[in-house]
């Protein structure tokens, strides 16, 4: 790409989440978002302040603004936590993209006109001028709906390019991860196979000093893919009940081979820091040879596997293309369904 930068530094910012869950209202968890961005702006412009001006990526932890919903009901942590995707909250993000000229990545609960009454978590990256160049939403998870649940409207509305966006960047080609969703190849697999280069992984995850799966899939899902990981977790969540460190730790930068560039340790941090070298990692793409994998992948041998269906579509649409709002319940009865069908099948 003309005027790209092919080498720049990336961080994996990790920041404590000061949730909302204990607010009593929207306007008190409004108040204290607008509190942890002005938090989180400090702390960005600190950072890039320390590793300096080719500083060009920042990725924050998991829904850093508000934590996740404990006990709140669908349509209540929509009113108190989902963000609207031209809202105040969005605008000051992109301020503090522009204030410190930084392609900044985060991970969101989001409301959608589409959807009245659903939210999706939303993983997002905002340029330097402050716009949003990327937004996607999360594809499987055991807590939240997905674009999954209302399969069918929402691929009317989004196409498949909207079910996995790559954003062509002057910092390269990035995608999102959410989450847990480091775990599943095939969701990082259809992003490179759209040409993603850097995989922005933003996670709050059990922070251990073994290596946990979302440890060990972060390397695979880099060398699987030839992508850099930059995987930031929370350093700790602060106003909820679990122990504050659980949830701390270990956000890192990992490279196009599955090496570890650069790791924090626990707590607030700005060490995982490290450079991303984009000729270099599309010199290796480009490279014959036995580790070149992704030249390497015949498709056609998975399409039928693939093909079927174990955790079912549209559990949230209606036949007239509306949505249905369930109840908190609805996730684990519908999980326990797919493992009922998977032991009939005999193949569990």
């Amino acid at each position: 790409m003309s005027g790209q930068i092919t080498a720049y530094r990336a961080l994996a910012l990790q920041l404590t989440c000061h949730a909302i869950n204990d607010c009593p209202d929207r306007a008190a968890a409004r108040q204290r978002m607008k509190e942890n961005i002005a938090r989180m702006d400090r702390a960005v412009g600190g950072s890039k302040a320390f590793h300096g001006p080719d500083l060009r990526l920042v990725v924050l932890p998991e829904y850093l603004l508000t934590s996740y919903p404990l006990g709140d009901s669908i349509p209540g942590w929509r009113d108190k936590a989902a963000l609207e995707p031209t809202g105040p909250e969005y605008d000051a993000l992109g301020r503090v993209a522009s204030r410190h000229d930084v392609f900044l990545a985060g991970n969101a609960y989001e409301s959608d006109a589409h959807f009245p009454g659903l939210y999706f978590q939303t993983s997002f990256c905002i340029d330097p001028s402050g716009s949003v160049v990327l937004r996607y939403r999360r594809l499987i998870s055991m807590f939240a709906p997905t674009p999954h649940d209302v399969w069918e409207r929402y691929l009317d509305v989004y196409g498949i390019e909207g079910v996995f966006p790559v954003a062509h960047t002057g910092i390269g080609r990035l995608a999102a991860i959410a989450s847990e969703e480091i775990l599943y190849p095939e969701i990082a697999r259809a992003l490179a196979l759209r040409g993603a280069e850097v995989l922005l992984h933003s996670s709050s995850e059990a922070g251990s000093p073994r290596l946990t799966p979302k440890e060990v899939a972060k390397r695979a899902r880099a060398i699987e893919n030839l992508c850099y990981v930059v995987s930031a977790n929370t350093g700790g969540i602060a106003n909820v009940d679990m122990p504050g460190g659980s949830a701390d730790g270990m956000s890192k930068i990992v490279d196009y081979l599955g090496e570890v560039r650069a790791e924090a340790s626990t707590g607030e941090s700005a060490n995982a820091c490290a450079e991303i070298d984009l000729e270099a990692l599309r010199r290796y793409r480009r490279r014959p040879g036995m580790g070149n994998m992704l030249s390497r992948q015949r498709l056609e041998l998975f399409a039928d596997t693939y093909s079927g269906s174990i955790y079912p579509a549209n559990t949230m649409l209606v036949a007239d293309g509306t949505t249905r709002v369930p109840e908190r319940s609805h996730f684990i009865t519908t999980q326990r369904e797919a493992i009922e069908r998977l032991a009939r099948a005999g193949l569990i």
